[in-house]
């Protein structure tokens, strides 16, 4: 008897299928697409309802030809590529190559690599999604249409090599508009005051330690108060120095903290990006092996999470059962709530989808983790936590807060402890700052009326600060904030932008640099449409409702190329020629004796010969420190993932290398080279020495000024 087919994108998918399937199976993978649009020529006939020119990419000739010989000896051939609109359309290509060999063709669809999900996905198998296909086929010529027309555009203006996106540039725009915001910022000066307080003993002698403790100066009568100046400051100190300070209205109250949904593609990467510091484009990686399928021991090859490209927050409820059953068993019966959890997803999502999850809750973090490699299982135990955590009951937080009156004065002190922790026995969701969630802590027992002694007043000096940087977390959360690009795009956008030199990583933070504020300028004036953050969404709103099947793909395309060939006819004849004119370092070429200029590379800025091409002479950034070894200058080089490193410019005859950034100083204690730890966002670095036999450290002094959250409290 013939066996049926079933055809894959990928070899890892195809191996862990082999695994799950029997003998009645033959599984091949098409090595991803089988057909695409030219790389050397546009590739759409606009003239004639923008008809795609598909050709099979270089090499999957052989490929082609072996899926071809299985087909025809299949029974019926089963395409399970993606549940997306990229897997449908691979899926539609296979079926054109294919059917006139086999036409039993039909197209399953699986959000988990398990054997139960792809048994029940052959029982019910359906026919190619015309719709989706359509919307993956009008995304691709959008962006084609963009790309291979605004690109050259920029060739003939600016400078050759450089590229434009549709979606692309619009997240460039989006960090440039906040570096003009940073640049704009001007800092307000502001003071806050706080009152040490302590409980009187009953003796009248001096309050215990543990009893003591702060309250912060809010309002004078009915109106906050708001503090300017060091002399205002000044003042109100001595004024509140001679005031009694009674304690007024005491607050007790139980306020229930609820956990977070399970993950979408977004809120994955951005969880990724904030606790293990994970680029958007790593997590996809990892994500789609764990998806794919890992040998996990005696259990075999199986795909241990669900589809990853997600933007919906629903759970089948049978996952739900398993969930609640987990945590009952592990935990106890009063860590789940009456009924499971359901949560909303955001408008336009992909209802039919599942979040992401483990396929079996029973496969903890730490019994995998023997089998995974270290990036597997960090990102595993993040996905299997954050849904095994979505599933528990409400954290209790005991919360108190204390009004005191200081004359007119009002101060308040607040504290709060975890009564019942919950879902934050399992897991806590990151923060964009960096900075570690810790409880307020508690307040000594206080009742109205009651006299408190001033232990001291403590003025504070502020600044409010500008708005801050994206990271890639932050950025990925605007993204879908404001409806750009879909759970498949955010990784390759950010990935692109980099790529480009139109925005750089430094310390976690997306900075524009100076030829992606150029090009930025530029599509912007002459092209508003296309870089308008509201068309964006709007073009993507629109991409949906193609597969919805209630808007027709080339309606859509017409209606967006009309308005664009003209913008480009306009901007081909208005914008001048632009010259970058690399900045000079003062400095003459040791080879050609042209002056030495700054350039900017794919890894960051380096030192170049302003004669090139005729003169390639290159060399990295120096820091203004000299190696410890041979005297020679430590530069800044970049890893190919693009993270910092320090070496000496004399390499290879030097090998000195570090990731700690040199300080120029040499360790009191034994010599060696001071390096400077880094240290997350707002807080100084923490200088060592790079002797890992010396204990040496200079533990950073507090900052005398405070910095504000942008407005005033």
């Amino acid at each position: 008897m013939a066996r049926s087919l079933v055809v894959v994108e990928s070899p890892t998918k195809a191996r862990t299928l082999k695994k799950l399937l029997d003998g009645r199976y033959d599984v091949m993978a098409s090595m991803g697409h089988v057909k695409d649009l030219p790389r050397s020529q546009l590739g759409v006939d606009v003239e004639h309802e923008f008809t795609p020119k598909y050709l099979v990419p270089k090499g999957k000739g052989p490929i082609i030809k072996e899926l071809k010989s299985a087909a025809k000896k299949a029974s019926t051939v089963y395409l399970a590529t993606d549940p997306d609109r990229e897997g449908e359309a691979i899926s539609w290509h296979l079926s054109t190559i294919l059917g006139p060999i086999n036409n039993k063709i039909r197209r399953i669809e699986f959000h988990e690599v398990t054997r139960d999900a792809v048994r029940r996905a052959l029982q019910h198998p359906r026919n190619i999604d015309a719709s989706l296909v359509n919307a993956q086929q009008a995304r691709r010529i959008l962006d084609r249409l963009v790309g291979y027309k605004l690109s050259p555009l920029l060739w003939r203006k600016v400078r050759g090599g450089l590229s434009a996106g549709r979606v692309q540039s619009v997240a460039v725009r989006l960090i440039c508009e906040r570096e003009r915001e940073i640049e704009a910022f001007v800092p307000e000066e502001y003071w806050s005051i706080t009152a040490r307080l302590a409980q009187n003993t009953a003796n009248g002698g001096p309050a215990s330690a543990d009893a003591s403790f702060i309250a912060k100066l809010i309002g004078k009568g009915a109106d906050k108060i708001a503090i300017g100046t060091e002399a205002e400051a000044k003042a109100l100190v001595a004024e509140l120095e001679r005031l009694p300070y009674v304690v007024g209205e005491v607050r007790r109250r139980d306020q229930q903290r609820n956990p977070a949904a399970p993950f979408t593609t977004s809120t994955l990467q951005q969880d990724a990006n904030r606790k293990l510091g994970y680029s958007a484009a790593r997590t996809m990686v990892v994500a789609q092996q764990l998806y794919e399928g890992l040998d996990v021991g005696a259990e075999g090859t199986v795909g241990l999470i669900t589809y990853m490209r997600t933007d919906s927050v629903n759970v089948a409820e049978a996952a739900q059962e398993q969930a609640r059953e987990y945590v009952t068993g592990t935990y106890g019966a009063e860590y789940v709530p009456d009924k499971p959890r359901r949560y909303t997803s955001r408008r336009g999502a992909q209802e039919a989808h599942e979040a992401i999850r483990p396929t079996s809750v029973q496969r903890t973090p730490d019994a995998v983790r023997p089998h995974l490699k270290g990036d597997q299982y960090k990102v595993y135990k993040l996905i299997w936590e954050r849904f095994v955590a979505s599933q528990m009951a409400s954290a209790v937080m005991d919360t108190l807060a204390v009004d005191i009156n200081a004359g007119p004065y009002l101060l308040r002190a607040t504290g709060s402890r975890v009564k019942f922790p919950g879902f934050l026995r399992v897991y806590l969701e990151g923060r964009d700052n960096g900075e570690e969630e810790t409880p307020e802590g508690w307040l000594p027992d206080l009742t109205a009326g009651e006299i408190l002694r001033l232990l001291g007043l403590d003025p504070a000096q502020h600044f409010t600060q500008a708005p801050p940087r994206y990271t890639e977390a932050t950025l990925v959360r605007a993204l879908e904030e404001r409806g750009i690009g879909r759970p498949s795009t955010y990784a390759p956008i950010i990935e692109t932008i980099k790529h480009r030199g139109y925005v750089e990583l430094e310390d976690r933070r997306l900075y524009p640099t100076d030829l992606g504020i150029l090009v930025n300028a530029l599509l912007v004036e002459h092209f508003p449409n296309v870089l308008d953050v509201e068309f964006t969404a709007r073009m993507e709103e629109n991409l949906d409702k193609v597969e919805e099947g209630a808007q027709d793909w080339v309606r859509l395309l017409q209606g967006f190329y009309g308005p664009f060939s003209t913008e480009l006819t306009k901007a081909e004849h208005s914008i001048e020629e632009v010259e970058i004119t690399p900045e000079e370092i003062g400095e003459p070429c040791p080879r050609c004796g042209r002056p030495l200029v700054k350039r900017r590379g794919r890894y960051g800025e380096f030192i170049a010969c302003s004669g090139y091409p005729e003169c390639s002479y290159t060399r990295p950034v120096g820091i203004g420190v000299r190696c410890p070894l041979d005297a020679g200058e430590v530069v800044e080089r970049r890893t190919r993932k693009g993270r910092v490193f320090y070496g000496c410019a004399n390499y290879p005859a030097c090998t000195y290398v570090s990731w700690d950034r040199p300080t120029g100083r040499m360790c009191p204690t034994c010599g060696a080279m001071l390096v400077a730890k880094r240290a997350r966002r707002g807080v100084q670095p923490t200088i060592v020495c790079s002797n890992k036999a010396c204990d040496y450290k200079e533990v950073p002094q507090p900052r005398e000024t405070v910095v504000g959250a942008g407005v005033r409290p």
